[in-house]
């Protein structure tokens, strides 16, 4: 005769406290969020007044109060900023990442998620709006100098902002969770660090205009280097499927249902 008995006790990982708390907040994206689309609101609106006032004449003193003037202010405010988040990720690091529990690595993939949250959508900004803004102002307007309104602005605050979120997604990826911690994810390192060169191939840009005064137009060789990079990108797809899938695992692990036993 063979008696079958079910199991009641839940797994070890799992506990009361990890069924009751939720796994990710919003409201700091969301608060993120809000901030970045008002300073990039604000940027557009900034143009808007003073681009075609102020902004076609580099060597007016109007340019340089108006122009320069945020240029020496946002350069060293965001990457001072982002020095001091990297500065603070890498020395609050896991120095025992690889014998973290199932709750807390997965808890660090939500907030992996959120890292990228913020970066993809200030990429979004570059990538669409302020980007095409920047071929039709130099289509309309002579290039007289590498810092125009709309280079100031793509270029030197836009790009910037989304290093500082990429390489913090990387740094909070590696120092953190164990899966990127024990190697190199391809599609991490494309995804953050491909977009990121667009700013360097700014150089080369500037360099060809102003050795052979081409036209501005999307196509130019010049401009190839951008898209390129940019496409780079896309790798957050793979990173996507590596994410969520070491996150299934560890769905099952925190709450899968209680082990039978025959």
């Amino acid at each position: 005769m063979s008696t079958h008995v079910v199991s009641s006790v839940p797994s070890p990982q799992v506990s009361s406290a990890a069924a009751g708390r939720s796994m990710f907040n919003f409201v700091p994206v969301a608060i993120g969020w809000g901030l970045l689309l008002a300073v990039y609101a604000s940027y557009r609106l900034y143009q808007g007044a003073f681009a075609f006032e102020y902004g076609l004449d580099a060597t007016s003193p109007e340019f340089a109060r108006y122009w320069m003037t945020l240029f020496k202010v946002e350069v060293p405010l965001i990457f001072g900023s982002g020095l001091c988040i990297w500065t603070y990720l890498w020395f609050t690091r896991d120095r025992d990442v690889a014998k973290i529990d199932a709750e807390t690595e997965l808890r660090r993939y939500f907030s992996l998620v959120a890292w990228f949250m913020m970066y993809t959508f200030s990429f979004l900004w570059i990538a669409s709006f302020f980007g095409e803004g920047d071929a039709t102002w130099h289509q309309t307007v002579i290039r007289d100098t590498a810092l125009t309104p709309s280079h100031i602005v793509v270029f030197y605050a836009c790009v910037p902002l989304y290093i500082v979120f990429g390489v913090s997604s990387l740094l909070y990826a590696t120092t953190r969770i164990p899966a990127f911690a024990r190697g190199y994810s391809v599609p991490l390192i494309m995804a953050v660090l491909g977009p990121g060169l667009i700013l360097p191939n700014l150089g080369f840009n500037e360099w060809g205009h102003a050795f052979w005064m081409t036209e501005e137009i999307f196509s130019h060789p010049l401009h190839w280097g951008f898209p390129i990079l940019g496409w780079t990108g896309l790798a957050l797809g793979g990173l996507f499927i590596q994410v969520v899938g070491r996150m299934a695992e560890l769905f099952k692990e925190v709450g899968g249902p209680a082990s039978d036993a025959a």
